[in-house]
């Protein structure tokens, strides 16, 4: 299981204002400190977490963050119609379009997503897959 993710930033107010556009959307509690922005799904008590926390931060290091080649993150959401809105949602907020939401079939026939940028340059999927979705767009 992975346990979190933590995504580099330049810019903490425009990773705020790009992140806070669709997590909190797909359920993700918010919260920023000092260190940067946290997301979280919540945990039922008792229970463990399933999946990973989300975390924006500038580099440990000190050294500029830089997008990684060939590394994306993908967050799953509820419904072909929220992927849309979401992928909108994080364009207006000051991501890129890196691929309009839409059925990409060569992963499968029901696999629907929309590909983005962060303002960093750090590769984002919002994704949907359920081949029987009342409403099917196509």
């Amino acid at each position: 299981m992975i346990a979190y993710i933590t995504i580099g930033t330049n810019d903490m107010t425009r990773a705020r204002a790009f992140y806070t556009a669709f997590l909190p959307a797909l359920g993700y509690d918010f919260s920023e400190g000092s260190d940067g922005l946290s997301f979280a799904l919540p945990v039922p008590e008792g229970e463990v977490p399933t999946a990973p926390d989300v975390y924006v931060k500038h580099p440990f290091d000190g050294a500029p963050a830089a997008a990684g080649n060939g590394m994306m993150v993908a967050f799953e959401a509820s419904t072909q119609t929220q992927v849309r809105a979401l992928h909108a949602a994080a364009v207006a907020a000051g991501g890129t379009d890196e691929g309009a939401p839409g059925f990409r079939s060569a992963y499968s026939a029901g696999f629907y997503v929309g590909y983005l940028r962060d303002p960093q340059g750090n590769k984002i999927a919002l994704f949907f897959s359920n081949p029987d979705e009342p409403g099917r767009d196509g």
